[in-house]
């Protein structure tokens, strides 16, 4: 069906959710119009995944109804929404590395003349979807797995768009992009919108929001917030709506006095990469490090670790110059919070308790004496001062927000007592809300608490939200392709400076 002037492309009416006792959705509505970006907003657990999920047939809905184009819509599965026009592109790719381009983009429709495949129909096909997009330098021969994130993003959005894709929806899809694929995602997205295509933009960074959207929806406890002009609208504005209260000092930075040298890289290089690196942390201090993806700044980190190996130069942490291993950096009071919480930053299946004190149970006695009590009593004053969200320290991390499992995740560093702290993307994939605890805890670490006489710590952080990174950081460096640049107070950089140096182009 055709789409009227003055009808939505898609009307959400009283969509409610509940699973058991807890109210998921509760009375949603939007309206999307054709050719527009509505972004959804809103923290953790505010019920964008529930509603993007309705959306896309993956869950049915207890109450409420959707209209696309005018016509009832109330997909049985995701297949039978794509067919209806709504594809979603969530922040894991659902894509079949195995398989070529063209395999990936005609998956589900690929062309036949009875039981045969028709493959340069197949490679026409997927020619024109990418050539649509501004995409075609992209192989169709290429197996997806060898292809890079933002390229694999596109072959979705290909395969959306050969289905009949009326209703793109994007689910935080600029997490995993560097500064110029995010740009020419942005530019792909305005192109779909001339075309008619109408775009549900799901994400966290409020100034992507504010850049590509039309209009904002906020979602909060699972019921509509607030809603309005995406370019006109405040920053400040958005996250009130979205937390129920204005945040005031985002990035809070205390009054700091970087003391001694805790943690010097003489000349670094490792496998691949740093292909150069040097730099002193200082107790006190709050050190950056920006560049874009694969620049080498998570590699800089897992050499200092001593989970990567170093070909040439040191690492000097107190008295102690030399390779390590990761056993060895814990001894010596480093700890590391891993970019990859579900690979390699947390024991997702195992209770906060368990996780807080992977580190540090020898602090709680021999391995064979320590209780549930025991561990429960060591980690009750990190979940009330980080503070984690939780029902127990019992609870499983893989059943926490993804804010609260970074908070377990540091949380592990303050028990065993690291007064170095490796922070690669601390803030990524969470909300606005958590993201402003999470600086407020990095602010208290680097100043100390003189009442409990916790001695200031030491932070190195790596981040891809420059924000961030000029509102919380007293120094800033900046990887450029495997080499680390001269660190400069925060004060003196800049988002532009910072972006001219990380792209190579100063």
């Amino acid at each position: 069906m055709s789409n009227t002037s003055n009808e939505p492309r898609l009307r959400v009416e009283r969509v409610c959710k509940r699973f058991g006792a807890t109210v998921a959705l509760d009375d949603v509505h939007l309206e999307l119009a054709a050719g527009q970006v509505l972004a959804i907003v809103g923290e953790n657990g505010a019920g964008k995944s529930t509603l993007m999920k309705i959306l896309s047939g993956a869950l049915p809905p207890d109450a409420g109804r959707m209209q696309l184009d005018g016509e009832s819509y109330a997909p049985r599965d995701p297949a039978e929404g794509r067919r209806a026009g709504v594809a979603m592109i969530y922040q894991e790719l659902s894509l079949a590395p195995h398989l070529s381009v063209a395999e990936n983009i005609t998956l589900g429709s690929e062309p036949r003349m009875g039981p045969l495949l028709r493959r340069g129909e197949q490679r026409r096909r997927a020619v024109a979807a990418l050539r649509r997009l501004g995409s075609d330098f992209i192989d169709p021969a290429t197996p997806v797995g060898k292809l890079p994130p933002a390229q694999r993003q596109l072959v979705e959005i290909a395969r959306s768009i050969i289905a009949g894709c009326r209703v793109l929806v994007l689910d935080e899809p600029t997490s995993s992009l560097g500064q110029a694929d995010v740009a020419r995602l942005f530019e792909l997205i305005r192109s779909l919108r001339a075309s008619g295509v109408s775009v549900l933009y799901i994400s966290h960074f409020l100034e992507e929001v504010r850049e590509i959207a039309d209009r904002y929806v906020v979602l909060r406890d699972g019921r509509n917030a607030g809603a309005g002009d995406a370019r006109t609208a405040t920053a400040e504005k958005i996250v009130a709506l979205m937390v129920g209260r204005e945040i005031r000092d985002l990035y809070p930075r205390s009054p700091r006095v970087p003391g001694d040298v805790v943690l010097a890289v003489d000349s670094i290089v490792g496998r691949r990469s740093p292909q150069f690196a040097s730099l002193e942390l200082r107790r006190g201090e709050v050190f950056g490090v920006a560049g874009i993806v694969g620049a080498g700044r998570t590699e800089l980190l897992r050499t200092i670790f001593g989970l990567d190996p170093i070909r040439s130069g040191q690492v000097r942490v107190a008295g102690f110059v030399g390779p390590a291993s990761p056993a060895r950096r814990w001894a010596q009071g480093v700890g590391l919070v891993s970019e990859d919480r579900k690979a390699e930053g947390l024991a997702a299946g195992l209770s906060i308790a368990d996780n807080i004190t992977l580190a540090g149970r020898a602090r709680l006695g021999p391995l064979g004496l320590v209780t549930q009590r025991g561990q429960d009593r060591a980690c009750a004053p990190w979940i009330e001062r980080l503070p984690i969200r939780c029902r127990s320290a019992r609870q499983r991390v893989v059943d926490l927000s993804g804010g609260n499992q970074q908070k377990v995740a540091i949380a592990r560093l303050l028990h065993a007592d690291a007064a170095v702290l490796l922070l690669d993307e601390p803030t990524r994939g969470i909300d606005v809300g958590s993201k402003a605890e999470i600086y407020r805890l990095i602010d208290q670490l680097a100043i100390g608490d003189p009442t409990t006489g916790r001695a200031p710590r030491a932070v190195l952080m790596v981040s891809s939200y420059l924000p961030g990174l000029l509102g919380i950081c007293d120094r800033i460096a900046v990887m450029c392709r495997g080499r680390l640049g001269p660190a400069r107070p925060a004060a003196e950089c800049s988002e532009h400076s910072l972006v001219l140096e990380a792209t190579g182009t100063t």
